[in-house]
């Protein structure tokens, strides 16, 4: 089974004081559903102190040294405050949006749709491929962020296909059912394509997306 890694942590400093924080699963989804993305990044442009403070307190890995880092900011100028976070307040929140992969290996295809899909099913689809796709438990999805579970998904579906070929392999006469498998297949009263079709069925899985 394939665990999330434990990276993408930003570095927030005031003093003698720095807080690790986290765009995990659990942050984006929280945030995204209380203020959706683009108020959560006009926000940050505007350095409102509430929804800073919101930010902070739900992304953090230590919620005492969060208190203890949001009193000594109660006590700073603003402006300074607000130069020191707004950097990695914005990294953190690029976070929260899946990276693009970084390799030319052939991704899966996006599934097509109607209307656009909004950041609460994106978040959703990715709780749902970590948990049932590559079987992590729900605290480990929440505390990986969508950056890890996609890339991981991504190779999960690349693994399978590497096993049970493509679609393209199938069209184009490649199977992995041999003459001796067909004609057993037939004795048994079997599909003598069977295997096949439970190929197309798991292509057309696959395909589905997140």
């Amino acid at each position: 089974m394939t665990m999330p890694r434990a990276y993408e942590e930003i570095a927030l400093s005031h003093g003698d004081t720095t807080l690790r924080l986290r765009p995990s699963l659990r942050a984006a989804t929280t945030l995204e559903a209380e203020f959706g993305l683009d108020t959560l990044f006009k926000h940050l442009g505007e350095f409102r102190l509430s929804t800073v403070q919101k930010i902070i307190m739900t992304a953090t890995t230590d919620r005492g040294a969060a208190d203890a880092l949001m009193k000594a900011v109660a006590q700073a100028p603003l402006g300074e405050v607000a130069r020191a976070f707004t950097g990695p307040l914005l990294a953190l929140c690029s976070g929260f949006i899946p990276a693009a992969p970084q390799d030319d290996r052939p991704r899966s295809k996006p599934e097509q749709s109607a209307t656009p899909i909004t950041w609460a099913e994106v978040y959703s689809r990715l709780y749902k491929a970590a948990t049932g796709w590559l079987l992590w438990t729900p605290e480990a999805t929440w505390n990986a962020t969508p950056t890890e579970i996609a890339d991981a998904y991504e190779e999960h579906l690349a693994m399978l296909k590497a096993i049970h070929g493509s679609a393209e392999d199938t069209q184009a006469g490649e199977t992995t059912i041999s003459p001796a498998q067909r004609e057993a297949n037939v004795a048994e009263g079997l599909d003598p394509e069977f295997d096949r079709a439970g190929l197309r069925a798991l292509k057309s899985r696959i395909e589905g997306g997140l």
